[in-house]
């Protein structure tokens, strides 16, 4: 979808400044390393479920090479010292037809200020836009944060939660 590709918008933090959510592009590698290098171990490994040091070239390409119709990706862009940087994105893939898994992460300085629930309410609006049916997350279950976060629109804890993984379902009106 090409207006997803172009995706911009303003929005707010909890404290009142301001964000840009968009549409990740492939000129943002050095930036989203630049994140990912200011994101702590425990916050990576809750994303990715094990320690991330770093990534291949592979795993860079498969996160920025998105097609934005089966793989969508947005960021968080915030005035830092008067240069924008990233400090959070989240993204959903299509798993199966009508079905896509989402998931974020935000830099540990900005975590607690509401980024997470901006690009998830984005993401929804571009899932329902896309004529998503379903959006399911895996979480892990000390991630209290994210639980919170999908609870709060509205996700469910399906059977298939374990003591490992907490498995998520929100259904798409």
């Amino acid at each position: 979808m090409a207006e997803t590709a172009d995706y911009s918008v303003a929005d707010h933090l909890r404290d009142g400044r301001t964000i840009k959510i968009r549409a990740l592009c492939p000129d943002d590698r050095a930036d989203m390393l630049a994140a990912i290098a200011r994101t702590s171990m425990q916050s990576l490994q809750r994303r990715f479920f094990a320690p991330k040091k770093g990534f291949s070239e592979s795993e860079m390409a498969f996160f920025l090479d998105i097609d934005f119709e089966s793989h969508v990706a947005l960021v968080a862009q915030i005035d830092e010292a008067g240069r924008p940087a990233i400090v959070g994105g989240g993204r959903y893939i299509v798993v199966q037809p009508g079905r896509a898994e989402i998931a974020f992460v935000v830099i540990d300085a900005y975590q607690g200020q509401g980024i997470g629930t901006i690009l998830m309410r984005h993401l929804a609006i571009l899932a329902r836009h896309a004529g998503l049916k379903e959006l399911i997350a895996e979480v892990l279950p000390e991630n209290s944060a994210m639980l919170k976060l999908f609870k709060k629109f509205g996700f469910k804890t399906t059977s298939q939660s374990s003591s490992q993984v907490t498995h998520l379902v929100l259904r798409l009106p």
